[in-house]
């Protein structure tokens, strides 16, 4: 949801057709705000990726977002997610749901560390066009997703390595299937 023409009122019929899949059934939010992170968990996202995390304080709130109390301020009501996955939805909630920070900015880089060690995150997601634009000034070289840069390589690298140390899982966008198979052999 965070670009391109899909809303809530997209994402709602989307996960209800796609729950017998087996799949589990993610969201990217369009910001890093409380409402839409709790709207998508109602509607039936088993992850979240939060983009625009930039500092160890942003991690945090957007953990907290995710847990119901005592370990977040997500709030809770028998919405759809709890008919779907069932009764006791909320008591499963903490060990079912993930939750991935975004790495998307060069303000997110210098701040790596202390966002990979928030209690309670599940991952690292790594945007990496807008890493990209943030990382070169702007200059955002033909490429799209798949970069090439030894710059844009060493900053992947580096956050697969901030994810392996943490215990975290390592994401990717990548823009072509051919990358796919290389990204999963890498570690992500």
């Amino acid at each position: 949801m965070q670009h391109g023409a899909l809303d809530y009122s997209n994402l709602l019929p989307m996960f209800q057709a796609m729950r017998a899949s087996g799949a589990v059934l993610m969201a990217r939010v369009p910001w890093n705000e409380p409402g839409i992170v709790m709207k998508a968990l109602d509607a039936g996202a088993y992850g979240i990726i939060g983009p625009m995390v930039n500092t160890a304080e942003d991690a945090v709130r957007f953990v907290s977002y995710l847990r119901y109390p005592l370990l977040g301020q997500r709030s809770f009501v028998p919405t759809r997610v709890s008919f779907a996955a069932g009764a006791n939805y909320a008591g499963e909630a903490h060990d079912n749901i993930l939750g991935f920070a975004m790495i998307e900015t060069a303000e997110a880089m210098a701040n790596l560390d202390a966002i990979a060690t928030t209690p309670a995150l599940d991952g690292l997601y790594i945007g990496p066009a807008g890493l990209t634009l943030s990382l070169t000034g702007g200059k955002l070289a033909p490429g799209g997703f798949d970069r090439k840069e030894p710059e844009m390589i060493a900053a992947i690298q580096q956050i697969l390595a901030a994810c392996k140390a943490n215990g975290l899982r390592a994401g990717l966008h990548c823009g072509t299937p051919s990358m796919r198979p290389v990204r999963l052999a890498g570690g992500f």
